[in-house]
């Protein structure tokens, strides 16, 4: 079974996770120095499956691909691909997907005074403070940021 394609938005397209397949992949074992460079080394090539260690809840874990840039200043930036657990426990400071006021959203969640922000990392975005107006959904907490450099 393939990823399947629910949502797309102007701000975020999620898809489900599809981990019922191993993925063995070639795994160095040895480290990367990214300082200076290390002797050679005798190294021993094993594999890893991407699926058991980026996924740890399969039943609710779900993929999700940025749009925009107002979490760039965290790392994150459009078309990163973002690894979303829906069974953890939002929390202060952790980066969530949110939907709020019937849109997605990726911001940090900021708890202050009994107040709860939804905290953008770029400046040219205005933190959203959550009123009883609002509605709001945690809908998962971000766990992976996977990259193309």
């Amino acid at each position: 079974m393939s990823a399947l394609r629910f949502y797309s938005g102007p701000t975020l397209e999620l898809f489900s996770a599809a981990t019922e397949v191993e993925l063995a992949l070639p795994f160095l074992s040895a480290e990367i120095s990214a300082g200076f460079p290390s002797p050679a080394l005798d190294f021993v090539e094993c594999t890893i499956d991407l699926n058991k260690h980026l996924v740890k809840h399969p039943a609710t874990t779900f993929y999700g691909r940025v749009k925009g840039e107002s979490m760039r200043d965290a790392g994150i930036n459009d078309g990163d691909l973002l690894v979303i657990d829906r069974s953890l426990e939002p929390r202060n400071g952790k980066i969530a997907v949110c939907y709020i006021d019937g849109e997605f959203t990726l911001k940090r969640i900021k708890i202050s005074k009994g107040v709860v922000w939804l905290m953008p990392a770029n400046p040219e975005y205005e933190p959203i403070k959550v009123d009883e107006g609002n509605e709001l959904l945690i809908w998962g907490i971000v766990t992976h940021v996977i990259k193309t450099l």
